[in-house]
């Protein structure tokens, strides 16, 4: 109420008053004599016209008239143009110029909740940018779903200089939840910026600094992380980890109805119509039931699609001069992989699963499945496949395996496919990737080496994890699907 009570204040200062029947009468008598003038000029110009024309066409002298009167229209358009301007520059304003629009930090959109409590016609605490150096945040905090809740902390925000620059609303069956990105004097630490909230009315307060790609508004987010889980099913989980910030994602297979699906507290659960649970766990901050509506929205379009990947693919030229195809792997793919499989020693396969080789066949399952990752396939000219890499997410990071046919290695076959996994783990937002292996496998860890990047080393009962850190190896990574020699 007191929100509209504002509005119609301001509405009734801005609207126009309405003219008098005298004042109209006046308009009318006014525009009849301007016509009446402008009709006067057309003929006035056309007799000028016919008798310039008369003189050029007749008289002893056309040429120097035609041009004098050249001359003098040059003339005449510039003393108008620097009349005009030297009038715009040093005039008065207009008597009905509408005074310059006011603006206020910290205006909030986007809920029922008024975010009215000062005047329009108050003046603002000091300039929005008095300050040089700013720093972005991203707060959240439950507030009461009752008029007035909003504006308490967007006029905190103002208070202090703090600018409003996007924010949504989570409705919750008590209360509401905030969100904001806001733009602060580096002065304003998270401590204060918390109790800045906190003073206003908020609970269950958090806070997290955030740079210039969160400020795409949400719709848009969304739609784009829709379309990258529609062309490519590996993309959920990632599009998930994304839409929510850093959680763990788990798909449980079969428990769909062992388990609620819904929200609780920092655990959401979401069902799959193959009978699968998805489960995402965020400690640092619950989920509400938005997010879910979200999440759920995704993982049903993911079900409607089916699973499919991208047709992207690349040549190689290996150091023996052969041509060979670095593409995508789906399930269609399975009976090649495990013709690869009997083409490859039991020492290979076992360097590769860490398990026993009458088991390599059935991992195949699960790692052709583009939900839990990606799976590169290097193929010969005769259509064989004679390598594999797989990129398999694992919460924030994500483990990587090769796998090269004894006769295609030591061709870098094993190398490309580690960059190219590498590359598109950054690309998807991931910045350490890991491999598990046995001590014993030279070859993976002389590979891991040569990314050029950070490696940490853990070793536990003769199985090595070998972690790199791809963030300062960027620049050496090739693009995924470029093109190049091997090496």
């Amino acid at each position: 109420m007191e929100h509209t009570e504002q509005l119609t204040t301001e509405t009734a200062q801005n609207r126009t008053p309405t003219p008098s029947r005298a004042q109209r009468r006046g308009a009318r008598t006014h525009r009849w004599r301007r016509d009446s003038v402008e009709l006067a000029a057309v003929f006035l110009s056309v007799t000028a016209a016919d008798l310039v024309a008369k003189l050029v066409v007749h008289g002893p002298e056309g040429p120097v008239v035609l041009a004098a009167s050249a001359v003098a229209l040059l003339a005449t358009a510039l003393f108008h143009t620097w009349w005009s301007h030297r009038h715009q520059l040093h005039g008065p304003p207009a008597p009905d110029a509408p005074p310059p629009p006011r603006t206020a930090a910290g205006a909030g959109g986007g809920t029922g909740r008024g975010t009215g409590g000062a005047s329009a016609e108050e003046p603002l605490k000091g300039p929005l940018h008095a300050f040089e150096e700013t720093a972005l945040w991203r707060v959240r905090t439950t507030v009461q779903d009752s008029p007035g809740s909003l504006a308490r902390v967007c006029t905190a925000f103002a208070e202090r200089q703090v600018n409003i620059v996007s924010m949504q609303s989570h409705p919750l069956p008590a209360g509401a939840v905030d969100e904001f990105f806001v733009r602060a004097p580096r002065s304003l630490g998270r401590t204060e910026l918390a109790a800045l909230v906190a003073a206003a009315g908020g609970h269950d307060i958090w806070t997290d600094p955030a740079d210039a790609h969160d400020l795409v508004d949400v719709p848009t987010h969304v739609l784009a992380l829709a379309t990258r889980t529609a062309l490519d099913a590996a993309e959920l989980p990632i599009a998930l980890r994304q839409l929510f910030g850093q959680c763990s994602i788990r798909q449980f297979p079969g428990a769909a109805e062992r388990s609620a699906a819904g929200v609780d507290g920092h655990v959401m659960r979401l069902p799959v119509p193959s009978g699968d649970l998805i489960e995402l766990t965020r400690p640092h901050l619950p989920f509400t039931p938005t997010e879910f509506a979200r999440a759920q929205a995704l993982v049903e379009l993911d079900t409607l699609l089916g699973p499919r990947v991208p047709d992207v693919r690349a040549r190689l030229t290996v150091p023996t001069g052969a041509d060979v195809t670095v593409r995508r792997a789906d399930a269609e793919d399975k009976e090649a992989a495990l013709a690869m499989h009997r083409r490859c020693s039991p020492d290979t396969l076992r360097k590769r699963y860490h398990g026993p080789v009458r088991d390599a066949d059935r991992y195949l399952n699960h790692l052709l499945d583009p939900r839990h990752g990606q799976t590169l396939a290097v193929e010969a000219s005769d259509g064989r496949i004679v390598a594999l890499g797989h990129l398999m997410w694992d919460d924030d990071s994500a483990e990587v395996a090769v796998l090269v046919e004894d006769a295609w290695q030591r061709r870098g076959l094993g190398l490309d496919l580690m960059r190219r996994m590498s590359a598109l783990a950054l690309e998807a937002g991931v910045e350490t990737v890991y491999a598990v292996t046995q001590s014993s496998n030279t070859g993976l860890i002389a590979t891991m080496r040569k990314l050029a990047a950070p490696l940490d080393y853990q070793v536990d009962e003769g199985t090595l994890v070998i972690t790199a850190h791809l963030a300062e190896a960027a620049e050496e990574l090739p693009v995924p699907w470029q093109t190049r020699p091997g090496r």
